[in-house]
């Protein structure tokens, strides 16, 4: 007669090779690695795909392979004209050396965080007002090369910083809009002058133009008489060239001489 209380421990040992076979069974992601100690040492990375660790004696820690965006929050800065401003900033890292990450440092997230932080402060302390808002693409590669080559150690690569957001003081904000202004309107008077220059040279051509041929000048005088004309003037003044009267001059003093 079937008995299933005689079959319980190989029932009991038949779960327990599962549960230890599925515990052995590991699976990892194209974007992760598994850095594996055995015994407390460091026994290599595994992954990505299917592998199997023993179950007691192995321990797999998980490392993500995928590009980070990591906030810096804003910081307080002094400039080097010393101008109290705060600046955010945004880091891309990513690991590169699992074993580094893991071995090397505590917490690579939290050390590359205080890093970035620390850093931000550094190097926009030595820089002036006018050229952290002017030239931000090369402080941004300055900040890119020194946490790069700092984090390198903890097998931590820095791709890119963008510092984001820069908030000014008010008064500051104020003094700056008063010195747009204020080159605005610089160029705005060096605009008129030359303006100014360009119409002089011009009349200074046109007026020799007229001194070399005189019946120019005298057809010019019609045309300047011919648009007074055209404007709706209650009265109108000639004036006479001196040329046009000359000739009675002369006859009359001809007939006084006589």
């Amino acid at each position: 007669m079937f008995d299933i209380f005689d079959y319980i421990p190989f029932i009991f040992v038949i779960v327990l090779l599962i549960m230890f076979a599925a515990s052995a069974i590991r699976v990892l992601p194209e974007y992760e690695r598994g850095v594996l100690f055995r015994l407390g040492r460091f026994a290599g990375v595994r992954g990505p795909g299917l592998f199997f660790i023993i179950p007691g004696i192995d321990k797999l820690v998980r490392v993500s392979l995928r590009t980070v965006a990591f906030d810096v929050p804003p910081q307080d800065v002094i400039t080097h004209d010393n101008v109290t401003v705060k600046v955010s900033a945004v880091i891309y890292f990513r690991v590169v050396a699992p074993e580094k990450a893991i071995i090397d440092v505590e917490n690579y997230l939290y050390a590359t965080s205080q890093l970035s932080q620390t850093t931000l402060r550094s190097v926009l302390g030595q820089v002036e007002l006018d050229e952290l808002l002017a030239n931000r693409e090369k402080i941004n590669k300055q900040l890119q090369e020194i946490l790069d080559r700092h984090t390198d150690p903890w097998g931590v690569k820095v791709a890119n910083v963008e510092v984001k957001n820069i908030d000014l003081p008010q008064e500051m904000l104020r003094a700056i809009a008063k010195q747009a202004e204020a080159e605005r309107e610089r160029r705005a008077k060096i605009i008129h002058a030359e303006g100014e220059l360009q119409a002089s040279e011009k009349l200074a051509g046109a007026a020799k133009v007229l001194a070399a041929d005189p019946m120019s000048l005298q057809l010019r005088y019609l045309q300047t008489l011919t648009d007074i004309a055209a404007e709706k003037n209650s009265t109108t003044i000639f004036p006479v060239p001196i040329d046009l009267i000359s000739i009675f001059l002369d006859k009359i003093g001809d007939r006084q001489k006589s």
